[in-house]
């Protein structure tokens, strides 16, 4: 019989802790999955707004359904205490969760899910953190232009002490980069089982992954989701930092979303968003990709606010970046604010790839900002 998704995470999990740990260490989730009398588990996820792991703060909590839901009409809102997560008073704690978006559980496999919410006010109305509703009707404008996003979430992966990234002398420093970029081999690839728990992950879910690949710092990875249409572009990339953080925790390693985690002559950490139209992938769309970076070139500084918390250690001019205070561009140019790829210049259409967002930045807000600025004003 084929080894499913969940029982090859949780062998993954179990290889990587065996040298170290004892059996003690190992969580439940490496038991095999009993027999569910037919009911199916919904794990509700959603952001909050205070803090957890990694630089975000993503809760999760799990239900007990008769069977499986066909729809997303078929789940019931749920609630859970505002005043824990930082985002309601204790006199007046319930905020509900509002079903959005559905995905296979890669963790306990069968039938069970994982369902993405969005947080509400008892009037229905979104909470003052939840940017998804704002972005949704952004997106709801001028939808024939289908606007596709492709994001590079980098990221960067800790030992347990959260101090010292994996691969690292602990107190110490590894060799300069230059060997760990896309690389293979024990002694530059540190992580490459999180990377790959983490990729069949996605793939069992239905996020949109298309790529990965070892960064330039060490112990840093990178992996791409997308191309997805309008909003689901950040639910896709919220719910594979929710499966990166879960993943991690199988295998006792932490992981930071922080733009420039270690101070120095080292690689930040970005979230490429590369972006297109319709109009822009059609014969004679150069033209309108160059009007689009004209238009990002206009309120950069407006851009840059909300392109993530810490980036201005990371947008330096050093290090593949532009400086946080210039706009810039150009064909095949990683050193700039906007990259256009030389097959968009050669083909005369296709897409353009802004390097300014950090790591840590929320998708709805920037995949919405984007379209806002180069489509809607």
């Amino acid at each position: 019989a084929r080894i499913t998704t969940a029982e090859l995470i949780r062998l993954k999990a179990g290889l990587t802790v065996m040298a170290g740990m004892s059996n003690s260490d190992f969580p439940a989730a490496r038991a095999p999955r009993l027999d569910q009398r037919g009911k199916v588990l919904a794990d509700y996820v959603w952001l909050g707004g205070a803090y957890t792991t990694g630089g975000f703060d993503i809760r999760q909590k799990t239900k007990t359904l008769d069977k499986k839901p066909a729809s997303l009409a078929d789940l019931p809102i749920w609630n859970y205490d505002g005043s824990s997560t930082g985002q309601a008073p204790g006199t007046d704690s319930e905020i509900l969760l509002q079903p959005v978006r559905m995905y296979p559980d890669p963790f306990r496999g069968g039938e069970n899910i994982i369902v993405l919410c969005e947080c509400l006010l008892p009037s229905m109305e979104p909470i003052p953190t939840n940017t998804r509703r704002a972005a949704a009707e952004v997106f709801s404008k001028k939808a024939d232009l289908v606007p596709w996003f492709g994001i590079e979430q980098e990221y960067t992966l800790f030992q347990r002490d959260d101090k010292t990234p994996l691969g690292w002398p602990v107190g110490g420093f590894p060799a300069a980069q230059g060997p760990y970029y896309c690389s293979a081999g024990t002694d530059v690839a540190f992580g490459r089982s999180i990377m790959e728990a983490h990729y069949q992950a996605c793939l069992y879910s239905g996020v949109t992954i298309s790529g990965t690949n070892a960064e330039v710092m060490p112990g840093q990875w990178e992996y791409q989701i997308g191309p997805c249409e309008g909003i689901r572009s950040g639910d896709d990339m919220w719910m594979s930092r929710y499966l990166m953080i879960r993943v991690c925790e199988e295998q006792f390693v932490n992981v930071s979303f922080d733009p420039k985690p270690i101070p120095g002559d080292w690689n930040g950490a970005g979230c490429h968003t590369n972006y297109s139209t319709k109009p822009m992938r059609e014969k004679g769309g150069y033209s309108i990709i160059l009007d689009a970076i004209k238009k990002l070139e206009a309120k950069h500084l407006e851009h840059i606010k909300v392109y993530g918390a810490g980036n201005e250690r990371r947008l330096t001019g050093a290090h593949e970046t532009a400086h946080i205070n210039k706009f810039s561009y150009g064909v095949a140019n990683r050193g700039a604010s906007v990259r256009i790829p030389r097959a968009a210049e050669a083909d005369g259409c296709g897409y353009f790839e802004d390097r300014r967002p950090a790591s840590n930045m929320d998708p709805y807000i920037v995949t919405s900002k984007i379209f806002q600025t180069t489509c809607l004003e």
